[in-house]
């Protein structure tokens, strides 16, 4: 009997999540992951706020609000059972203008039909008995919300695929897809490897790598680098959990927010600034090939003539520290621009459509024997597992039918 081979591109959680459930699933084939960089977990999956969603957000039915419920039940036990880091710290979701009282009814309401259990909505001094130095007009308090290690999660499923007798292969940059009768032929410069079928979870990539296989050009990844402030004193201890803004309607991202991570340290962010380069951490971190890509997009000028004063706004706040935090002391006014220091960064993928909408739901796209994750942003490190249950069911229905 020939053996099964599933190939995975992209070593960061998703994809190994992915990798480890089809050892699970298809327990007699070999699974190799695929990886550009010489380590796990590399971008997003180690550059993130740790949080654990707990499904507040996301339009009821929609492959984010199933995916986000159950993948926090897999994770938290999974955490559990491999004594990896998880804390439920809890998290509120503040009001500090009227205008934001309504979203914040019509936000709750979504949360309860997501199924998302222990919410409440609290008044001014509630919410300052659960976060004593936070402020608001009134706040939803989710006590499930909480903080893990993305990369520790991810290095352990690495591990679980390797002792299943798969491989992780780093320094492995796919440069060709290309089919070989019912197969695919995997390419990374003179090396190959075939498989039966594949797998694309590349992240910040997602859109070249789909293109290798042969998908359709959108939607296209365009980069957000999120930046993070960190309190550097005493003033840390103050935060108990996490501390949240109402987000804007009709932007997928949720605001800058004040985060206790697992190590005890207490950030502040991230925004979401355009990166100038697909891995672009830092403002120097340029890439001409990838800004004449983008502009080449007409999806990125549409979406530029809608958001462009958010746009100028997260800007002004990359730029300023004193700009950055008068937005962040409406929430948390004790913590100010002499309690912080610049931190590190993220670069989120987020994905784009021709017409100029930011693709708020995970997108999944079928070719043949390949499966491309075309988009999973936030809340995709929570959702991993669950992700990897609907992309592996897909694939076993098929191979069934």
């Amino acid at each position: 009997m020939v053996e099964e081979v599933i190939g995975v591109v992209g070593a960061g959680i998703v994809g190994l999540a992915v990798a480890r459930e089809l050892t699970v699933r298809r327990p007699g084939a070999r699974i190799v992951v695929f990886e550009k960089e010489d380590r796990v977990a590399a971008h997003q999956t180690s550059h993130n706020s740790g949080v654990v969603h707990a499904g507040i957000y996301y339009v009821p039915g929609s492959l984010k609000a199933r995916l986000c419920t159950r993948g926090v039940a897999l994770l938290k036990q999974y955490c559990a059972e491999r004594e990896l880091p998880y804390v439920e710290c809890g998290k509120l979701v503040i009001a500090v203008h009227e205008h934001e009282v309504p979203r914040m009814d019509a936000l709750y309401g979504r949360a309860v039909a997501n199924g998302v259990l222990g919410l409440r909505r609290v008044g001014p001094e509630e919410l300052r008995e659960i976060e004593p130095h936070a402020t608001g007009l009134g706040a939803i308090h989710s006590p499930g919300s909480a903080i893990t290690d993305y990369a520790a999660v991810a290095r352990a499923f690495a591990a679980e695929v390797e002792a299943a007798g798969g491989e992780v292969r780093l320094n492995f940059p796919v440069d060709g897809i290309e089919p070989e009768g019912e197969r695919v032929r995997v390419a990374s410069g003179e090396a190959r490897v075939t498989v039966d079928h594949l797998v694309l979870c590349a992240g910040l990539q997602a859109d070249r790598v789909a293109k290798l296989a042969g998908d359709e050009p959108g939607p296209r990844i365009v980069p957000f680098r999120g930046e993070y402030l960190r309190v550097v004193n005493d003033k840390a201890a103050q935060l108990k959990g996490l501390v949240y803004p109402i987000p804007e309607p009709g932007y997928p991202f949720l605001g800058v927010h004040f985060t206790r991570r697992i190590d005890g340290t207490v950030e502040i962010g991230p925004n979401a600034v355009l990166a100038l380069a697909a891995e672009g951490y830092r403002w120097r971190d340029l890439s001409p090939t990838h800004l004449a890509r983008l502009a080449a997009w007409p999806g990125a000028w549409r979406m530029a003539a809608k958001h462009w004063r958010m746009g100028a706004h997260e800007v002004h706040g990359s730029v300023s520290k004193r700009a950055y935090m008068k937005t962040s002391q409406l929430y948390f006014p004790s913590i100010g621009i002499e309690d912080v220091a610049r931190d590190g960064a993220g670069v989120r993928a987020q994905a784009l459509d021709r017409d100029g909408a930011l693709v708020d739901d995970f997108r999944v796209h079928r070719l043949g024997p390949v499966t491309a994750v075309r988009n999973a942003p936030s809340p995709a490190a929570t959702s991993s597992m669950a992700i990897a249950e609907h992309v592996v069911e897909q694939l076993t229905a098929d191979a069934l039918s």
